[in-house]
């Protein structure tokens, strides 16, 4: 691995690493209450990390899923009750500061659906943002759309007979338009009257975007990789085949909040952030995703209230992750300048409960893709941590996939992340209904939570020794916020070869 740091970063980090504490006299958070608490130390930290207190919370979570309809997802009496229980666990601690944050998001929900196919019904997933169809839906022949790239262009459809079809086409990943919208959007120029796209991988299909409306689509519906080369096959070999499709969607602009608590003292200057997403899809509970991340929190912030940092600390739950990183990118664009520069650094915590044990490839020694100067300390930090334990650790993609992207892409600050997989072999409940409260190892999600609290006591105390801020102007932060920042050195057929599912806007697209 390639690592950046000073000489002297590096001596700074060894005396935090040691678990040594601090003098008073060296490090002073301004005026107390009361006995002044001792400073954050990484050892005693830790230790109070526990592992009941962790799947206590998601036990928690699990059971508002299930009281409210089996998800915690955006815009539905789940996330609502998510929001409350994180609201009373942080909002009643004394000396804290706890807000919520209101924003509006475009929320969806499909009311009905189904699909049939020569008489025989099958599951089908509407594609968010996708149009209704009739009441009574769309009866037509059903027909197979080009293959690979060819998917991709209007061209290739020229010579298809399509208009007044439903065309059936693969999951792919077009130059133009995305994974989804690029395959819908030819067809429904050529005249078909609703698109039903098959996966490319086994497993169940229940997340699938549009990305946003678009008066060119027509009503699109996601199916398993298994039916979608059935359907196939049969009209291969000459079979004519009508489907009947029927999709109600409601799509409208929703409130919704984030949440968010600060410890008392530390450096208002110099913020350490800290956050998870607090939604789960609609599929499933998100117990994993990210019950586990808010968990996380909770715990580190419960741990954490009974010590004084030199520098001020800011947890944060995001809501909307899902439906495209909304909540984060609502709060970093509307940071004044001033707000905005004091953020020293940004960690993340996404899927912490199931899987390999990965840290942000954040100098872009493994997969390229580089993150802000001071992301490579933040990396260095974690490698050090597991190394000291012997534990085994993957280099994770930087995908912008998770809320760290909309600090890079609005801040252009420092961030790190921990983060267990989405791959099949990594979580098979990823974004499924399986993903309850028996599918996160406590294990690894002890072990996520005590890296993270290790590397909270080292950036709270020594933060801005090991990562020196670059002063923003108004001017310059207008400039950065006009920066479009993307996994662009990494393509995205390289991600998934990896099996990374977690790609970009928090949702397949």
């Amino acid at each position: 691995m390639r690592f950046l740091q000073t000489a002297a970063a590096l001596a700074s980090l060894a005396s935090i690493v040691a678990g040594q504490d601090v003098s008073a006299e060296q490090h002073k958070n301004g005026p107390g209450h009361g006995k002044q608490k001792p400073l954050i130390n990484s050892k005693k930290l830790q230790a109070d990390i526990s592992t009941k207190g962790l799947m206590n919370n998601l036990k928690d979570l699990n059971k508002i899923a299930f009281a409210h309809g089996g998800n915690r997802a955006f815009g539905l009496p789940g996330y609502a009750a998510s929001v409350d229980y994180v609201w009373k666990r942080v909002s009643r601690v004394p000396g804290v500061k706890a807000w919520k944050q209101d924003f509006p998001a475009l929320f969806n929900f499909v009311e009905s659906i189904s699909l049939s196919v020569g008489g025989e019904k099958v599951y089908v997933y509407g594609l968010t943002y996708s149009p209704s169809t009739s009441a009574e839906g769309i009866t037509a022949e059903i027909v197979a759309g080009p293959d690979g790239a060819a998917g991709c262009n209007d061209a290739s459809y020229a010579d298809l007979d399509v208009k007044g079809k439903i065309v059936l086409v693969q999951r792919f990943r077009c130059p133009t338009g995305g994974t989804l919208a690029g395959r819908l959007l030819p067809a429904a120029r050529a005249g078909a009257v609703a698109v039903l796209i098959y996966n490319d991988l086994p497993t169940n299909v229940t997340a699938g975007s549009l990305s946003a409306p678009n008066p060119e689509h027509v009503p699109g519906g996601f199916i398993n990789l298994a039916d979608g080369e059935r359907i196939k096959a049969r009209l291969a070999a000459g079979e004519t085949i009508e489907a009947t499709f029927q999709q109600t969607q409601v799509i409208e602009t929703r409130t919704t909040q984030n949440v968010f608590v600060e410890l008392e003292g530390g450096d208002k200057n110099n913020v350490v952030v800290l956050g998870a997403h607090l939604d789960s899809v609609q599929a499933g509970p998100g117990i994993n995703d990210d019950g586990s991340g808010t968990s996380l929190l909770l715990e580190l912030f419960t741990a954490v209230t009974k010590y004084r940092t030199t520098n001020k600390v800011r947890f944060a739950w995001w809501g909307a992750e899902e439906n495209g990183l909304l909540g984060s990118r609502y709060y970093t664009s509307n940071l004044s300048a001033k707000d905005a520069d004091n953020i020293l650094a940004y960690l993340n915590f996404d899927m912490v409960g199931k899987g390999f044990i990965g840290v942000g490839d954040a100098d872009g020694s493994v997969h390229g893709s580089v993150a802000p100067p001071g992301s490579e300390v933040i990396e260095r930090i974690y490698h050090e941590h597991f190394a000291k334990q012997n534990i085994t650790v993957t280099p994770a993609v930087i995908t912008n996939g998770s809320d760290y992207a909309s600090f890079w892409q609005v801040l252009n600050k420092p961030f790190g992340f921990l983060h267990t997989g989405t791959g099949v072999e990594q979580d098979p409940c990823y974004h499924q209904a399986c993903d309850t409260i028996d599918n996160p190892d406590p294990k690894t999600l002890t072990i996520n939570a005590k890296a993270a609290a290790h590397m909270l006591s080292v950036l709270s105390v020594d933060g801005t020794k090991l990562i020196p801020k670059t002063r923003l102007n108004a001017t310059m932060f207008a400039d950065i916020r006009m920066r479009d920042v993307g996994p662009d050195v990494i393509r995205i057929e390289e991600l998934e070869a990896l099996g990374e599912r977690h790609l970009g806007c928090g949702h397949e697209i």
